[in-house]
């Protein structure tokens, strides 16, 4: 440093600096250190940063009035440095030497501030609001100008005259331009043209937060405040960000394990090689007769396939959000560095309050600086959980809709493996332990580096001595790791009885109609509770290591410590351990405490989460229906509907359902399906549909298609809706729909008529009704290819006849569309264009009316076996248009009654007959009211306002699920106390408390410990000392580990008796209930909610209990040395409780409501 300030400026000087009452700092420290730290930093930040703007382009900022005002502020600094500079030059003109120091620090402050400027314009027009590199840059150029302000000052009152009064200038103007600088950088900028216009009224504060906005998580505080005023809602919540949505978070880690997934296929394609081995050379000559081996022979064939791999979902998790995650590990790591200068501050706080006539402004300074530091280290600490939580989130929102997605697409043999009750579990216990995890995943690296980082300083503090605490914690491990693996084993059954659960208790919900008509609450309870009894006994076991564990790292720092204090005074006499020793490395044992107890659990977490990572790696690696089994864009044929020597089966390992199948379809034709009870009817229209598996074959359905299934899908909404189906409204269509359907004499009786809402599986419908709204929602998704799977057998006889002339048959509002109809119904087939006959998987005919009835066959015995059944119902037909219209004398049918003989001929002269009276009917109608029921459709428009009127008035049938807002009522805790028990309650408090005396015990015996060394008395004293604090540490322990056990066993308790009320409640509700309540809401209190009191409710317990005691016990220590800290409670306490009021309404808010 000579070299640049030159002998009359020295670097450093102790004197000036340190050992006296006003400290300044020299001027060639301030000239290197102090000028060039910032130009440090924004140097080697600048590639990343321009790296990083260059591939992230937001838009274009419009150049503002603030902006302008940056600009010319950072021009300014340049000339002023500048200025500086050329001053120099002019001073060594006026042969007025000067160090270089006087060139360099100019020049460096002048390029550094031309940087800045171009970083201002840089970051405009890469669409940058607000810049935490530049932020950063200013604060650090004002935290380092305030020394040389202060020493500029004192100089100026030490002196008659200021010697250099230009530089003396220009450092004030570049001071304050410096501030302008920082107070501008924390203001935003206007949003970039050319972005995503944000239209939601009620957008989340935190997009458009600034830099020091999102540091301090100030944009947060409308709604903390919001909260405090009144119980917040979910509606009072700002909309979710797009990058954290589903949208954007689902198609991100499918679009990576496809990826995976296409790398595995890729290594698993067999390898076939062919291995040549070469005869040996004969030095013989071959002799005839001789078997000569020829080369051939020798070739080997060799099929061996590669050993198989499966694709890494762990590796697309990683790959998708492990970047993010990463930021926050970056913050993590900045924190574990700042957390061991606390313990250097407090070394030096204790020297300096042993030290006699040193300055007052070291005890300050260095309490400030301990205060900087947690500050500091408060702000790193929670961007790290913020980033944490966010990636949690997004992991759990890409894990529930990638698994939602699959249990959509996946064959019927993966469904016999997976069941309801899996996947329930697979989206809300599963998903949530990563959560849980990415919270301290990164404690698996940070841990080791604390613990090393605290052995280094203990190592300087206590020297060789520290290496006995090593050894007590290298013996520590295998016992963490039994513990372990016992937990893995433990959480895989816990698992498989949880899934045993949720999957009865589908069951039983989806039919607890049948199940209460039978009165089987209670057989099914009983099912229920054995599952949960063995799941019960799994969490004991569990917690008997948890205790074990518990009872580990309470013990684990305190027997480092015993140890280590142990060795240090007994292995060498000179060895003596006062305050600043004993106090400074129990403050690194303390820094060394959180990461021993939390390296287990994380662990633990681990384990459990890679017992979930498989089984969703399982689902999501069963195998799909092909999407291409089924050619939708073959627009060469003639025909809409092709199959080609199809055959189907449902799982590739069953054999074939169909055999041989071969059916062409015209365009705008109506193909009737027919044969008897499991003969595969259904199963050629789930073919066509795709949800089969095909073996062999070709099939191609051309444009869209609408099914409807044999028993109707009706949604949780309204009628309107279920007919809609997401389509625009268009009301004359829609009348017509509900002519069509036969649906407008329903409206008339339902409540609110078409704006009725339907139950959840349409609980408030009748069969009929339900066939018709499926119905009418295929007729109103204007398909070019129908799929009807037998949708008459479930209405009645007038009103299937009026469906298939309406709607099905040759002159219904599907004439012209492609229609496959699967039915028994024989009446309507004289009208279908094509009738295909199945028989055992096969189709056994295939043709018109006529020619299966001239053929005799299948058709034939078909009619025989259903001809009876639908007499009946055509006899019901015509009994309700005789009564409708009088036309017919009394006797007019008592003719054809003896018609009891089922040959096909006979049976289709009745049929004529019947159509005849039909026709009858129909002509018996006057021309009005004729044109009314064809025209029905217009006719109705005049009631659609009635009918909203009476809809508004109408109560949901669906209640919205409701959460409780406000504070935690003192009645929730209550129920839960009682749900422990009580005595065990206080049993778990008297216990705790214990163990927190012991921890202060041990903490007053280590301090009259070190006050020996005081009084010449550590040789005498050293085996009671330890044996004493040895036995209030190993009470400590025993006590952690009993109340541990305790409070697990209340826990479970608690949960056992909660999920029998919650059970018992269950089954014995009112069937209107059921009705009422979707079954999912229902079955997430006995998977989520069940699971947070199993699990996540014990931890917090456990948390809070040990804070709390913690807590006491150490006001209870600082009141009693230092009684005057009693006076700071107060305004503490009171900062404290207003904050935790404020933002009270949290919790009660975030957990979801239970039944």
């Amino acid at each position: 440093m000579e070299r640049l300030c030159g002998p009359e400026l020295p670097f450093w000087v102790a004197n000036q600096t340190l050992h006296t009452d006003q400290p300044d700092l020299p001027l060639c420290f301030q000239l290197t250190v102090l000028s060039w730290l910032p130009c440090i930093y924004l140097w080697g930040v600048s590639p990343i940063y321009l790296f990083y703007l260059k591939k992230n382009n937001r838009g274009y900022i419009m150049m503002s009035i603030m902006n302008r005002f940056k600009t010319v502020f950072g021009l300014l600094l340049w000339v002023v440095c500048w200025t500086d500079l050329f001053y120099t030059f002019h001073e060594t003109q006026q042969e007025i030497s000067q160090p270089p120091i006087f060139f360099i620090t100019p020049l460096v402050l002048g390029m550094t501030m031309l940087l800045a400027t171009f970083f201002i314009q840089y970051e405009r027009l890469r669409g940058v609001q607000s810049s935490g590199v530049l932020f950063i840059f200013w604060f650090l150029s004002v935290l380092c100008a305030i020394v040389p302000f202060r020493s500029k000052i004192l100089q100026a009152f030490s002196q008659v005259e200021v010697t250099d009064k230009l530089r003396f200038i220009t450092f004030y103007f570049y001071f304050g331009l410096v501030v302008l600088e920082l107070i501008l950088c924390c203001f935003n900028e206007k949003p970039p043209l050319f972005c995503s216009v944000v239209t939601d009224p009620n957008v989340c504060p935190e997009s458009t937060a600034g830099f020091l906005s999102n540091m301090t998580f100030w944009w947060f505080t409308s709604m903390a405040i919001k909260g405090y005023k009144m119980p917040l809602e979910a509606k009072d919540l700002w909309s979710l960000n797009q990058r954290d949505s589903s949208k954007a978070m689902v198609p991100k880690l499918l679009k990576e394990w496809e990826k995976e997934k296409a790398k595995a296929m890729r290594q698993q394609n067999p390898s076939n090689q062919v291995f040549y081995s070469k005869p040996p050379l004969s030095t013989s000559n071959n002799i005839v007769g001789e078997s000569v081996t020829s080369p051939e022979d020798e070739v080997l064939l060799s099929g061996q396939k590669a050993a198989p791999r499966q694709p890494s979902f762990l590796r697309a998790l990683i790959t998708a959000f492990g970047p993010y995650f990463l930021i926050g590990s970056a913050f993590k790591l900045l924190q574990d560095v700042i957390t061991f200068v606390n313990p250097q501050l407090l070394r030096m706080l204790i020297s300096f309050t042993k030290q006699k006539g040193v300055p007052d402004w070291w005890g300050y300074s260095l309490a400030f600086l301990m205060f900087f530091t947690a500050f500091i280290q408060t702000l790193i600490l929670h961007q790290h959980f913020q980033y944490c939580f966010l990636t949690g989130m997004h992991l759990r929102t890409a894990l529930i809709g990638a698994i939602y997605r699959k249990s959509l697409v996946i064959t019927n043999a993966a469904k016999r493996s997976s069941t309801v009750g899996e996947v329930v579990n697979l989206m809300s216990v599963d998903a949530q332990r990563f959560v849980d995890l990415t919270t301290f995943l990164n404690m698996l690296w940070s841990a080791p580096l604390q613990i090393m980082l605290a052995l280094y300083f203990l190592w300087q503090n206590l020297g060789p001595s520290v290496l006995a605490g090593v050894a007590v914690m290298i013996l520590l491990i295998p016992l963490n790791a039994i513990i372990v693996m016992k937990s893995r084993s433990y959480q895989v059954e816990q698992m498989q009885h949880k899934d045993s659960r949720i999957k009865l208790m589908n069951e039983i919900l989806n039919g607890i109609k049948v199940l209460k008509l039978y009165a089987w609450e209670n057989s099914f309870k009983e099912k229920v509770l054995a599952i949960r009894q063995k799941e019960l006994n799994v969490l004991k076991k569990a917690a008997y290591l948890g205790s074990l564990s518990t009872m580990a790292w309470t013990s684990a720092p305190f027997m480092v410590a015993l140890t280590t204090f142990a060795v240090y005074v007994m292995v060498d006499e000179n060895n003596i351990l006062d305050a600043e020793k004993a106090f400074v490395s129990l403050s690194l044992f303390n820094i060394l405490r959180f990461p021993l107890n939390m390296l287990p659990q994380v662990i633990s977490s681990l384990v459990q989460t890679s017992v979930s990572l498989k089984r969703i790696q399982s689902f999501l690696s069963h195998d799909e229906l092909d999407p291409n089994s089924v050619d939708r864009k073959n627009t060469q044929s003639d025909f809409s509907v092709t199959v080609v020597n199809g055959k189907f089966t449902w799982a590739k390992e069953d054999a074939p359902i169909l055999h041989n199948i071969n059916v062409l379809v015209p365009q705008g034709s109506l193909l009737a399906v027919v044969g008897h009870v499991g003969c595969g009817k259904s199963s050629l229209i789930s073919a066509l549909l795709g949800e089969m598996e095909k073996l062999e074959g070709d099939v191609s359905v051309r444009g869209s298609v609408a099914y409807v299934p044999q028993q109707a899908w009706i949604q949780n909404a309204t009628l309107r809706d279920n007919i809609l189906f997401g389509k625009l409204y268009n009301e004359q269509k829609y009348r017509c729909v509900l002519e069509a359907c036969a649906l407008t004499p329903d409206l008339e009786v339902l409540p609110g008529g078409d704006m009725t809402e339907i139950g959840e599986k349409g609980i408030n419908l009748s069969g009929g009704q339900k066939q018709r709204v499926s119905l009418a929602r295929a007729l109103y998704s204007d398909a070019d290819v129908y799929l009807l799977d037998d949708p008459l057998s479930a209405v009645d006889a007038h009103v299937s006849k009026h469906i298939f002339d309406n709607l099905i048959g040759p002159e219904g509002a599907l004439k012209g569309k492609t229609r496959i109809l699967v039915t028994h119904g024989i009446s309507y087939l004289p009208q279908v264009d094509n009738i295909v006959v199945m028989v055992d998987g096969r189709v056994s005919e295939m043709g018109s009316y006529q020619e299966l009835l001239k053929q005799n066959g299948a058709f034939a015995e078909f009619l025989r076996n259903y001809a009876l059944e639908d007499d009946i119902e055509e006899d019901e037909a015509t009994e309700e248009i005789i009564d409708d219209e009088d036309l017919f004398p009394e006797d007019t049918l008592s003719n054809h009654t003896d018609m009891i003989d089922r040959e096909p001929v006979i049976i289709e002269a009745k049929r004529k007959f019947i159509r005849q009276i039909s026709i009858i009917s129909a002509d018996g109608e006057t021309p009005k009211s004729r044109s009314l029921r064809r025209n029905g459709c217009s006719q109705r428009k005049h009631t659609e306002p009635q009918e909203k009127e009476e809809s508004q008035r109408i109560e949901k049938l669906i209640q919205a699920e409701t959460a409780e807002t406000g504070r935690v009522k003192l009645k929730v805790y209550l129920e839960y106390i009682k749900a422990v028990g009580l005595l065990l309650s206080v049993l778990i408090c008297i216990l705790y408390g214990c163990q927190s005396a012991a921890a202060i015990g041990a903490n007053i015996w280590l301090s009259e410990w070190t006050n020996d060394a005081l009084q010449n008395q550590t040789e005498e004293n050293v085996n009671m000392r330890v044996g004493v604090y040895a036995a209030l540490g190993i009470t400590q322990g025993v006590l952690a580990m009993i109340s541990s056990f305790t409070l697990a066993m209340g826990n479970i308790g608690a949960a056992r008796k909660l999920h029998h009320n919650l059970l018992a409640n269950k089954l014995h509700t009112l069937q209107s209930f059921f009705d009422t309540t979707p079954i999912g809401r229902i079955i997430n209190r006995f998977s989520k909610d069940i699971y947070v009191i199993d699990e996540t409710l014990p931890s917090t317990v456990l948390m809070f209990l040990g804070t709390f005691f913690v807590s006491l016990s150490t006001m209870i220590v600082i009141i009693s040395s230092t009684p005057v800290f009693a006076i700071v409670i107060a305004p503490l306490a009171f900062v404290y409780i207003f904050v935790q009021v404020c933002c009270c309404w949290l919790p009660a808010c975030c957990p979801r409501p239970t039944v």
